[in-house]
This record gives C-alpha cells, structure tokens and sequence, in this order.
C-alpha cells in the first residue's frame, strides 16, 4: 500500500524551485520566542498563476527523542489570479512565503512541507538547538 511519506520530493532548494526553504536561528532560548520563515523558490522563482502555483505550506515540530510531530501552522494560498475576467486576470495574488512566531523547549526539527499544483508534494527540514 502506497504511504504519503512515499510522495513527498526533496532536493536542494538552490536547484529545485519546489523546495521550502526553513530561514530561523540554528540555536534558541528555551520558551524564548523566535520567527521562522518558509519560502518557496527562494534561489529559482516558482511561478504564481492560475495554472501553477503553491497551494499551501504546512510547519511541523519534531522534538529529539519524541515519537511525533506538533503541527505548527497550516497555510493557504488561494489568490493565484483567478478574475471574472479570465486566468492571471485577477487584481490580487497570494505570494507563497509565511513567517511565523514559535517558541521550543526541547531541541529538534522543524520540517517544512508543500504543494503545488502541478508538481505535487515537497519537504524539507532544519535541526534547531536549545542554546544552553
């Protein structure tokens, strides 16, 4: 039976414009607040038009030694330049980029996932430290 892990992509954000690019600090404070910011297309722009675009980037955090992930925030893009009068007509369009706010008191992984409409499901992931 085919597993959703299975269909998730990877790569090096640097050459695939699909990946989530994790932008925070290596190393935090314990219960200290920081900001992350997820990208995608950060060194290859993704396209952002009716028919190719990310639909959503989802945030998780696995602590070291737990067995699961927290979800941290789930994020929708819905402008993609849909108009009345026709596609990439629309007056507003969502940019696939979120940053937000989290505080950690054990060490472990932020991942990253996303999805575009054409290209499916990507990840990535990034160790954070507590800075003791």
């Amino acid at each position: 039976m085919l597993k959703i892990g299975e269909l998730y992509q990877s790569a090096d954000w640097k050459a695939e414009k699909h990946v989530p690019v994790i932008e925070c600090r290596d190393k935090v404070k314990a219960d200290e607040v920081f900001e992350v910011k997820v990208t995608i297309g950060k060194e290859i722009s993704h396209p952002n038009s009716t028919a190719h675009h990310i639909r959503w980037i989802q945030v998780f955090f696995k602590p070291d030694g737990d067995k699961f992930a927290y979800q941290v925030g789930n994020f929708e893009f819905t402008a993609h330049g849909e108009a009345v009068e026709g596609s990439d007509k629309g007056p507003v369009y969502t940019h696939h980029a979120v940053t937000l706010s989290i505080k950690i008191n054990k060490s472990g992984t932020l991942i990253a996932t996303s999805m575009c409409n054409i290209h499916g499901l990507w990840e990535s992931a990034k160790q954070i430290s507590i800075d003791s």
